[in-house]
């Protein structure tokens, strides 16, 4: 087992989510709920702003507008400074709830304007003032970052993966969760799904993205404080891309790797898998990382004699732990009959540079047949899960028409130094 260095996510940019068609706001500083005159055999139209409360102060940049309402819905939320700037956002599909399209500024004074309406087309509004936190908490850093790079396209397999530093605990992760949000064109549902300490969770739909399918992700944490004494300081965007669908299986019985495009046989190859003291790993996997040429060091990890340092090319990592598909000139003679690497899939280097041009960050590898199961978690690996084992790691209930979609749901909006084996 050799070690490369683990990619860290990067920043990506922050994109304006467009703003809604909003009422009005005549008044600053006071918070107030008001009613439309039913007629005599209609019921009262009421909203209320529950939060923030008027003229709160030391809100948190995180701040989403609540609201109760009687007799209707929300129609609108309008949430205007105190320079008069409007701040784009967007209404919870779940609830009457609003949230901002990005964090708020610090010791800054919002007030928001709340349009509730009936179905006969009466109207109410509320408002309440409230001033931000002055500055920023003086608290370490939740760190966050996400696999998904804006303007980039990935394969079908892709999930949207968030990794944690340090992992959150168990009590945050509902209400991190809820400021988690995906929104895919077209609409395929999904769900989060939350791997053991914390510092990993994933969101995909039942089965494989559709090609062509557009995502739109935002993190939006900045300004939520945990209750490990952290402060998530930092909102990350990605808008990507799914593009054709490619898949590679690997069968240990009889030594080939089938790649199929759009469901077509395009090319088979031989292999050579791990040996039996250092198998490759069986599950359903995805293409995390692509390396046209790097180096494979095991000098800290293996015995004197066993140990090696060999340059690399057309790597894919697999998982964390160091298993790639490679080209493996040195074990051509093997590839098709026999098992001699430390836990890679080998193939030839015409077969490696071929592979290298087709493949995608987020196509499914499909290996059979090892002697050993994949860890959950080493490597992107909520497709090696069932969609009801999968489900059960969300932090907030799932819909149970989501739940138990299994492999057929009605599509709707979802909002929602180097290491490596040889």
């Amino acid at each position: 087992m050799i070690h490369v260095s683990r990619s860290h996510a990067g920043v990506v940019l922050l994109a304006a989510v467009a703003p809604l068609a909003l009422a009005g706001c005549d008044s600053v500083g006071r918070s107030a709920e008001l009613a439309a005159s039913p007629s005599p055999s209609l019921p009262p139209l009421t909203v209320a702003v529950t939060a923030p409360v008027a003229r709160a102060t030391g809100v948190p940049v995180s701040a989403e507008i609540g609201a109760k309402v009687a007799g209707g819905t929300v129609r609108s939320v309008r949430l205007v400074d105190d320079k008069g700037t409007v701040v784009p956002g967007a209404l919870r599909p779940e609830g009457p709830t609003w949230v901002p399209g990005a964090p708020l500024a610090y010791g800054r004074e919002y007030t928001a304007v709340v349009t509730a309406a009936a179905d006969d087309g009466r109207t109410a509004q509320a408002r309440t003032t409230f001033t931000t936190a002055a500055r920023r908490p003086d608290a370490p850093e939740q760190g966050s970052g996400l696999y998904l790079f804006n303007g980039n396209t990935y394969g079908v397999a892709m999930p949207v993966a968030v990794e944690f530093i340090p992992g959150v605990p168990q009590r945050d992760r509902a209400a991190v969760q809820r400021r988690l949000f995906v929104t895919s064109t077209p609409a395929q549902p999904g769900v989060w799904h939350w791997v053991g300490d914390g510092s990993q969770v994933f969101y995909r739909p039942p089965t494989y993205w559709r090609p062509g399918t557009k995502l739109a992700v935002r993190l939006g944490l900045a300004g939520m404080r945990l209750s490990n004494g952290r402060y998530a300081a930092v909102d990350r965007r990605a808008t990507v891309t799914i593009g054709r669908k490619l898949e590679m299986a690997v069968d240990n019985r009889t030594k080939r790797m089938t790649v199929r495009r759009a469901g077509k046989v395009v090319r088979t190859m031989p292999v050579s898998l791990g040996k039996s003291s250092t198998p490759s790993s069986s599950g359903t996997l995805v293409v995390m990382e692509k390396l046209a040429s790097t180096i494979f060091d095991t000098t800290d990890e293996l015995p004197p004699g066993e140990a090696y340092r060999t340059r690399i090319a057309f790597a894919q990592r697999l998982t964390w732990g160091g298993e790639f598909i490679h080209s493996a000139p040195w074990s051509v003679g093997d590839q098709g009959y026999r098992n001699v690497s430390h836990g890679c899939v080998n193939v030839g280097p015409d077969n490696a540079s071929w592979l290298f041009g087709q493949t995608l960050v987020g196509d499914p590898v499909t290996v059979r047949g090892t002697e050993r199961r994949i860890g959950h978690g080493n490597g992107w690996t909520p497709w090696n899960l069932t969609w009801r084992e999968y489900v059960r790691a969300s932090a907030l209930p799932v819909p149970a028409a989501l739940r138990n979609a299994d492999r057929k749901v009605e599509p709707r909006n979802s909002v929602h130094s180097v290491d490596s084996r040889m």
